[in-house]
């Protein structure tokens, strides 16, 4: 039961984006098939320093290693905490404590006139 609760919704949710990511994929090939069907040849345009720009495969791959850093970074910050208390878990820390009861307020407690 776990494995369905854990694997299959995030295979299922996967596949979802792919699906959609190939849809885009072809709609924007669709697109610029059309645009250049019925654009004029133009000369390439000179953009000063355009050689100095990263390539846009470049940003991407770098805005990605950047996410996958920061993402091994939370995984290790949420471990520290679920670690920690595993261990005291092992060690018998928090049993045999008594459970600490809510306090009453003025709504839970018996009112004087409804008394059973």
């Amino acid at each position: 039961m776990a494995s369905y609760l854990t694997h299959e919704p995030q295979e299922e949710f996967l596949n979802a984006i792919r699906t959609g990511q190939q849809a885009f994929v072809e709609a924007v090939k669709t697109w610029v098939d059309a645009v250049k069907a019925v654009t004029p040849q133009m000369p390439p345009i000179q953009v000063p320093l355009a050689d100095r720009l990263p390539a846009a495969e470049d940003v991407v791959a770098s805005a990605y290693d950047f996410a996958e850093k920061l993402l091994a970074s939370q995984r290790q910050f949420a471990g520290g905490p679920a670690a920690a208390r595993q261990r005291q878990r092992q060690a018998g820390v928090g049993r045999g404590r008594p459970v600490r009861q809510p306090a009453k307020t003025s709504e839970t407690r018996a009112s004087p006139s409804c008394s059973a």
